[in-house]
């Protein structure tokens, strides 16, 4: 085997346990027409990645998409990467070999190179390392896209994420702020004063205090950690609010599908509006992207990591986001 046209990746064959992941070599990817080689720098772990890698929840086998009904279609997990312009297609116009980039690529973070496409590249941000960029395109992109598509945020509104101190949740705070909102976090007591930290005006501690039922009402409801019934939730929206779904409690076979459904089945019967956060459109867009380098290059939003693993880790890094309540981001540097 040619070693120039060879790399190493963590390939997923069938689903299961972080253990299926085979580190192994397989042949490095050739960029179409208008597709980059990104030689990765960094990737990060999040929820998507292990719900794909478990083929969960299996109502999403039958749904197209990701996973496939017996096994993975997918087969290089990692939906984040950032790194260097390793070669170019043809009619590819703006990167060149050797720009620093970073992007949200379908499959092929678990690797030592991927392809994106150019439409989906942008430049990475120059305040940020490679692992503080790989944090970013997934869980910050769903972010933008909840509270700025989905919820229509404005200055001066009052905006509760629930689900304040992980992945997402780090960004949205930083996020609506940065839109001029009063934000108010849901988290547990060991992060409120991380999320505090981040800008947050509020912070509701949920082992001691149902959000449900505080008596503030909040024009936009950012909804991560579904911990709470969509019905419970309008209690606490002002009569025009947008409640935004982006994620809830995870089972093996329905969620966090079922949380997102029942948000919408409550859509048609009340005056709130009910918006599913779309996690897979997040970046395609590669002005999404462009949007939040300036929110990080001019200091409004920074990437929180909790724990940076080497390349050869990835299968611990997974179990580690699959045990739930990890603050911010998990990366891993190639």
């Amino acid at each position: 085997m040619d070693e120039e046209n060879v790399m190493k990746a963590f390939v997923l064959r069938s689903y299961g346990s972080p253990d299926v992941l085979e580190l192994t070599d397989i042949d490095k990817p050739v960029p179409g027409d208008d597709e980059v080689l990104v030689r990765v720098r960094a990737t990060s772990v999040q929820p998507y990645d292990w719900h794909l890698m478990r083929g969960e929840p299996r109502i999403a086998r039958l749904m197209g998409g990701g996973p496939g009904l017996r096994k993975p279609k997918i087969n290089i997990l990692g939906a984040d990467i950032a790194g260097q312009v390793e070669a170019v297609g043809k009619d590819v116009t703006e990167f060149r070999p050797g720009d620093e980039v970073f992007a949200m690529p379908k499959q092929g973070g678990f690797a030592k190179y991927a392809c994106v496409r150019e439409s989906e590249l942008a430049p990475k941000p120059k305040n940020l390392s490679f692992e503080q960029a790989a944090a970013v395109p997934m869980a910050a992109g769903t972010a933008l896209l909840g509270l700025r598509d989905g919820g229509r945020i404005q200055p001066g509104q009052r905006v509760l994420i629930n689900g304040a101190s992980g992945g997402v949740g780090t960004f949205a705070v930083q996020i609506a702020k940065a839109f001029g909102a009063e934000v108010t976090g849901v988290c547990s007591t060991r992060n409120a004063d991380l999320v505090r930290s981040l800008g947050a005006d509020e912070v509701i501690d949920y082992t001691k205090e149902d959000f449900t039922r505080h008596g503030q009402r909040y024009d936009v409801l950012l909804d991560i950690a579904g911990s709470r019934p969509g019905s419970a939730c309008r209690r606490v929206m002002t009569p025009k609010g947008i409640y935004v779904a982006v994620g809830g409690p995870g089972s093996r076979w329905l969620q966090p599908v079922g949380h997102v459904f029942s948000a919408l089945a409550m859509s048609p019967f009340v005056s709130q509006s009910v918006v599913i956060a779309d996690v897979v459109r997040c970046v395609k867009n590669r002005q999404n992207l462009r949007t939040l380098t300036d929110f990080i290059e001019d200091g409004r939003v920074t990437p929180v990591i909790d724990r940076c693993y080497p390349f050869e880790e990835i299968p611990a890094a997974i179990g580690y986001v699959e045990e739930g309540h990890v603050p911010g981001k998990v990366v891993i540097a190639v």
